[in-house]
């Protein structure tokens, strides 16, 4: 069990890096595009702040997707076809 919750956290970790930079990426390259601001400090690590509770939670979603794909489904499923799946 504990080789398991170690290789989810990793993978969590792993994804959760990747997203960071990538979202990181993705402002700066917003950023440059609409504004005319010179890149410095204050910049990237501003971008950086905002970037890691959007990757938080997006890995945190991605990591339960089954969980909520099956409670939506049971929130749009009619009350007859939860009586005739049973």
């Amino acid at each position: 069990m504990k080789n398991h919750l170690k290789k989810k956290l990793e993978l969590f970790f792993e994804f959760l890096i990747f997203g960071v930079i990538m979202g990181i990426a993705e402002d700066l390259i917003a950023i440059r595009i609409t504004t005319d601001a010179v890149f410095d400090l204050r910049i990237i690590w501003v971008v950086t702040l905002i970037t890691i509770p959007f990757a938080i939670f997006g890995e945190l979603i991605v990591d339960k997707k089954d969980e909520i794909a099956k409670f939506f489904k049971q929130l749009f499923t009619s009350e007859e076809n939860k009586k005739s799946q049973n």
